[in-house]
């Protein structure tokens, strides 16, 4: 068995994974990442095409992040040599007696100086013929939202860690074998890897990674799912003529322009069955599909119901909804990051956190809110919320 050392071991190569060590090598540091999968692989949250980056947040430290997040993707785009995120315009949908408060949304977007307006139905009407809206909606408009495409993202990434020279290991589980005073011993493969930090960026498989320590976090494991529809007239939904847009309530749906391809991809947030990172399987929810068709065809009627394809991925969700970007409390040389089924936006600034945290022990970025002791995850009667 061989005896190998570095800086910081990273275990997980999705979007997170893959940010910190594109990030940690970029600083010097000597790092290697294991992935059980192959790279880019579609079993987790980082695969298939667009994601949402927004301002748009519903507490003012989620909208403070978000702003470091614009910059942290134009350092990315800049280093990846290519444009990752591709501006849209945003429209935040709150119908008559939303279980989401538009209060929660205008407040912090004012606390953090970010412009915004707030349209009535007839005014999103006028600006986008496509939208047919409930009488008595109001509507976010922030000019900043667009997306990304994530397996691109993920593989610009992996391949930027590659290049700074950062070795990633694909189709290898890594295992924690024990802490000492210098750090963590992984066993992947056949290698015995000493890492002075590590960071566990597993997502649906974090417990299974954590369990050597006896750590367990109280997470719920869903495998969602987003549809593919095909409009009378692709023009119509160009992001130049249609922006991104969540619907805030529940049930709650969100979706894009066309990109890459002329189909419209929309999903519910948080709409599917729980089950367990290994136990899911790949098979769409009829019923799901079918709700959501029901109002793609009500709220935008020129898009029509018809599903072309739908696409699983799982989200990890915490009680709160609310990220992991913490040490461990009885281990500050394991660092854990876990997005809660929104993270992806947050992607690069995800990257350079945890690298903060991994070389520095603390970071610049109002991280408060996503501590391991805080009340949701060691408080076993804290209620379970999953809007946002």
């Amino acid at each position: 068995m061989s005896e190998l050392r570095y800086d910081v071991g990273v275990v997980g190569l999705g979007a997170w994974g893959s940010a910190t060590a594109a990030e940690l090598a970029g600083r010097g540091a000597s790092v290697v990442g294991f992935e059980q999968f192959p790279l880019g692989h579609r079993r987790g949250a980082s695969h298939d095409t667009s994601r949402i980056v927004r301002k748009s947040y519903h507490t003012p430290a989620y909208v403070a992040l978000a702003i470091e997040s614009y910059a942290d993707w134009d350092r990315l785009s800049a280093a990846v040599g290519e444009p990752l995120l591709h501006s849209t315009g945003g429209l935040d949908f709150f119908p008559p007696g939303a279980a989401i408060p538009i209060e929660d949304y205008t407040a912090s977007l004012a606390a953090c100086s970010v412009p915004f307006d707030v349209l009535d139905t007839a005014e999103v009407r006028s600006r986008w013929p496509q939208i047919s809206l409930p009488d008595g909606t109001l509507s976010i408009h922030q000019a900043d939202t667009g997306m990304v495409h994530a397996a691109r993202t993920v593989a610009a990434l992996q391949a930027l860690a590659k290049r700074r020279g950062a070795r990633l290991v694909a189709d290898c589980a890594a295992s924690i074998d024990g802490l000492d005073s210098g750090g963590v011993t992984l066993l992947a493969g056949d290698d015995r890897v000493h890492c002075a930090r590590l960071v566990v960026t597993a997502d649906a498989w974090t417990n299974a990674v954590l369990t050597p320590l006896e750590r367990r976090l109280p997470l719920t494991v869903t495998q969602e799912q987003v549809s593919y529809f095909r409009p009378d007239a692709a023009a119509l939904f160009a992001p130049e003529r249609f922006p991104v847009w969540i619907w805030m309530d529940d049930p709650s749906f969100y979706g894009f322009p066309v990109f890459t391809e002329p189909l419209v991809k929309s999903g519910q947030d948080v709409g599917g069955r729980i089950t367990t990172a290994d136990g899911r399987d790949f098979e769409p929810d009829p019923a799901n599909e079918a709700q959501l068709a029901e109002f793609m065809a009500r709220t935008f009627p020129a898009c029509g119901g018809r599903v072309e394809r739908t696409v699983t991925c799982l989200y990890t969700l915490t009680p709160d909804r609310d990220f992991v970007l913490a040490a461990l409390p009885e281990a500050s040389d394991v660092i854990v990051g876990l997005g809660a089924g929104h993270g992806f936006k947050f992607t690069p600034t995800a990257g350079r956190v945890l690298a903060d945290l991994a070389l520095q022990g603390t970071t610049g970025s109002d991280i408060s809110s996503f501590r391991l002791d805080r009340p949701a995850l060691t408080d076993p009667d804290r209620p379970v919320s999953w809007l946002v």
